[in-house]
């Protein structure tokens, strides 16, 4: 008999089926005893009134594994209107030892330190479980968006010989006796991907060797880059990004309908066109100094409630970052040089993507390196391939817990990443 998934239990009532998952919950009255039947779709409740059933069923310590053959039988006061009836459970597994907290509240009650510990059992939880599900249909969104507009999905190396933005932050490594890092991001092999295809993106691995403990940043996060070529400058990048997250979360609204209403959220919407402000003008609505170089969380915080309060946006684009905060590869204004045709995207006062336009030019790229003290070697293989013509071009990365964490409102996006890694975990 074919196994039946808990959420198609309703097509098949009046039939006798064959389910299979964890013992999530047990409840034992005098005359009958129901099984909650967890697995990868939801829960199925399972009617117990045989003697012998029901001892067997007593024996099996929640998280147990079990195969439960029986009658799909219309219960309206059953969570999913149907339950199981008549049943023969058999388990497929020893009884398994239980967590050190219960998966079947509502809500888990154990310290993050403690869920992390033990992820394997704690990403069961329906809760955890749905932002990872949520995570999956984004990207999802992320490619079926790019793939529509001619984007081609490219795999870069994650170890190379140097590094991408500065040698800071930076995990080293020996490479057949040569030194070599852990990729900061793929920039400049999607730039270089631009040269063939024209219109890349990538998902995939990225390490940071961040000093800090925070709940925003981690030591490996995965990436969704993309860059683009024949544009005219930062702009029209940034409209690639605003269809890009409204792709992304019309997949999590048609592909992650369930885990959403597990989460209890309300999909935020994507204007069709996002509010921007120079990076001079943000300064001034979050009350910052005038000299300030960057943007502190404080001020995209303030950022973020101004976009609500004047447009009525989750988001809300920050645009000609200085020059100086920039990588040497960003495109000046031409305006201002002192300022980039760079950009950020905030989400809910929070930094989510960071993009501009590249420079394309072989000479600007000397330039840049001269002006900031910089060799030409280490990033020869890179620098090279613009002396063969290299179109304007631009991109832009999202991170991918950050962007989960946000729209989910986890206060650390540790809670929404299987088994994180940052500067005190290297397990599970």
């Amino acid at each position: 008999m074919q196994r039946i998934l808990s959420a198609h239990l309703p097509t098949r009532t009046g039939a006798t089926v064959r389910i299979a998952g964890w013992v999530h919950r047990r409840r034992l009255l005098k005359s009958v005893a129901f099984l909650i039947v967890r697995d990868a779709t939801g829960l199925a409740q399972v009617v117990v009134t045989d003697p012998d059933v029901r001892a067997a069923v007593t024996a099996l310590p929640e998280e147990t594994v079990v195969e439960v053959v029986g009658t799909v039988t219309a219960n309206g006061t059953a969570s999913a209107g149907v339950e199981l009836t008549h049943p023969t459970v058999r388990p497929l597994g020893p009884p398994a030892v239980p967590p050190p907290f219960d998966l079947y509240r509502p809500v888990l009650t154990a310290t993050l330190p403690t869920q992390l510990d033990h992820a394997p059992v704690a990403l069961r939880h329906p809760t955890r479980a749905a932002a990872l599900r949520i995570a999956a249909a984004a990207v999802a969104g992320f490619r079926a968006t790019l793939d529509a507009r001619d984007f081609v999905e490219v795999h870069t190396p994650k170890v190379v010989a140097s590094s991408t933005e500065s040698g800071a932050n930076v995990f080293t490594l020996d490479w057949f006796g040569r030194p070599a890092y852990l990729a900061q991001s793929p920039q400049f092999y999607k730039q270089l991907m631009v040269g063939i295809f024209e219109r890349v993106y990538e998902v995939g691995p990225v390490f940071r060797a961040e000093p800090h403990d925070t709940v925003r940043h981690l030591a490996q996060y995965t990436s969704l880059d993309v860059e683009l070529g024949f544009v005219d400058d930062h702009r029209d990048v940034m409209a690639v990004l605003r269809d890009t997250l409204a792709g992304m979360l019309a997949e999590v609204a048609r592909r992650a309908g369930g885990a959403v209403a597990t989460l209890g959220l309300t999909l935020p919407g994507v204007p069709a066109e996002i509010p921007a402000v120079h990076f001079t003008e943000a300064l001034r609505i979050a009350g910052a100094p005038a000299d300030e170089p960057d943007l502190a969380p404080a001020h995209e915080r303030a950022l973020g409630e101004w976009a609500r309060d004047t447009h009525g946006s989750d988001f809300l684009f920050v645009t000609g970052y200085p020059m100086a905060k920039r990588p040497f590869y960003t495109h000046p204004d031409p305006a201002r040089p002192a300022y980039s045709n760079g950009f950020d995207l905030l989400f809910r006062g929070l930094e989510l993507v960071t993009g501009g336009q590249r420079l394309h030019r072989h000479a600007d790229y000397l330039a840049a390196l001269a002006a900031r003290g910089e060799p030409v070697e280490p990033y020869a293989g890179y620098v090279d391939a613009f002396r063969h013509g290299m179109p304007p071009h631009g991109g832009f990365a999202i991170g991918l817990e950050r962007f989960v964490a946000r729209l989910v409102g986890a206060t650390n996006v540790r809670e929404v990443t299987a088994f994180p890694r940052d500067l005190h975990r290297l397990t599970p």
